[in-house]
């Protein structure tokens, strides 16, 4: 049985999607925009970069943390007959920008296709109800509209997640879609065979630059977008800040009761900056140890401390929980952390570095 986000309740879902978690805040926009907005939106470019990077005197909550620049040049190629292409390395939150777009632009970030090596034409545009097609022919009835074939009817913008994951033949059935902005269905006759695209329609797109799929695009599909690259946090405290809240409201979530403690952050935080290469002396890894993997083992180091042991996350659980981040893409990334830990780790001054030293015991275990 099919339950919908109103009748589950926000409590009850893993992760709420942007228009219901900050739904509160995109229903004070719109009834105070007074912005002149681009045809089929629901917000102005101002109050969408006001959701989007925040107004905290006016009690809009910063949800991206990021250059402020690149989410104004994101909305402006959106109100364009441009697709907006988001690449960056894993973990930038390119993913998350998207879907705050989608949901200040469109009101709904539900439009999303999922790219990959098993992605079909099918899936992107539209599908049918084979028992229907067989029983009654091809008919608007039988017809199941694919996320690209509903945002163009609705006017809506359409998420791409990685995008170069797919075929190139997949990737280039969306160059029409794009310059004519219409889908042709072929076996409808008629008014039915021809869907056009209504104000408010367009393709935020995502690249792994990791993947080196980015540069298997055909150049006529890269010419349909306007790029924009996301780059990792370079400042400490804003990384440590975001990795902070985020935690915290994931442990909330989990049934953990104490907030993760910020000297701990502070050492895991340190930590990936170091094993990324951001930090003077780090020795990069070649896994993703972006600021998304950090909330992640954050979140991993209350729970394990909460719920084995009924106690804040300690530097032990850091070096527990960072075990598998690290060992996933070759052995000598747990190398290169063991290194950090034996040799790194003791010049850094306070207790929980020295913890952190001490605890390198448990890579092994």
């Amino acid at each position: 049985m099919t339950v919908t986000v109103e009748e589950a309740g926000e409590a009850l879902l893993q992760r709420p999607p942007a228009e219901v978690r900050y739904a509160a805040e995109l229903a004070a926009l719109r009834a105070a925009d007074t912005d002149p907005r681009p045809p089929g939106w629901q917000l102005s470019l101002r109050a969408a970069r006001r959701f989007v990077v925040g107004d905290e005197p006016n009690g809009f909550s910063r949800k991206f943390v990021g250059n402020v620049s690149l989410v104004e040049r994101a909305l402006v190629t959106l109100a364009t007959n441009r697709g907006l292409m988001l690449v960056g390395e894993p973990g930038t939150a390119k993913s998350l920008l998207s879907e705050l777009i989608a949901a200040a632009v469109s009101g709904s970030s539900a439009l999303t296709v999922q790219g990959g090596a098993a992605t079909t034409e099918d899936q992107i545009k539209y599908s049918w109800n084979y028992a229907l097609l067989v029983s009654e022919g091809p008919s608007a009835r039988s017809l199941v509209p694919a996320p690209m074939l509903r945002g163009m009817a609705e006017g809506r913008i359409v998420r791409f997640e990685e995008i170069t994951r797919c075929p190139l033949e997949v990737q280039d059935c969306l160059l029409s879609l794009l310059s004519d902005r219409v889908i042709t269905l072929p076996e409808l006759d008629g008014p039915d065979g021809l869907v056009f695209a209504r104000q408010g329609f367009n393709v935020i797109a995502t690249a792994n630059t990791r993947d080196r799929g980015v540069n298997e695009m055909s150049a006529a599909l890269k010419r349909r977008f306007n790029f924009e690259t996301v780059l990792p946090i370079a400042d400490f405290e804003t990384e440590l800040g975001l990795v902070e809240a985020e935690a915290a409201a994931l442990l909330r979530q989990s049934g953990v009761e104490p907030p993760p403690r910020r000297d701990v952050l502070e050492v895991l935080v340190g930590t990936f900056r170091e094993l990324r290469g951001t930090a003077a002396h780090g020795e990069r890894m070649s896994t993703v140890m972006s600021t998304a993997e950090a909330v992640s083992v954050a979140h991993a180091v209350g729970v394990r401390a909460w719920f084995l042991r009924g106690e804040p996350g300690g530097a032990a659980d850091v070096v527990a929980c960072l075990a598998g981040t690290a060992a996933k893409d070759s052995p000598e990334d747990l190398a290169r952390l063991r290194r950090f830990l034996e040799q790194e780790a003791p010049r850094r001054p306070g207790p929980q570095w020295r913890a952190l030293h001490e605890a390198r015991r448990l890579l092994a275990d």
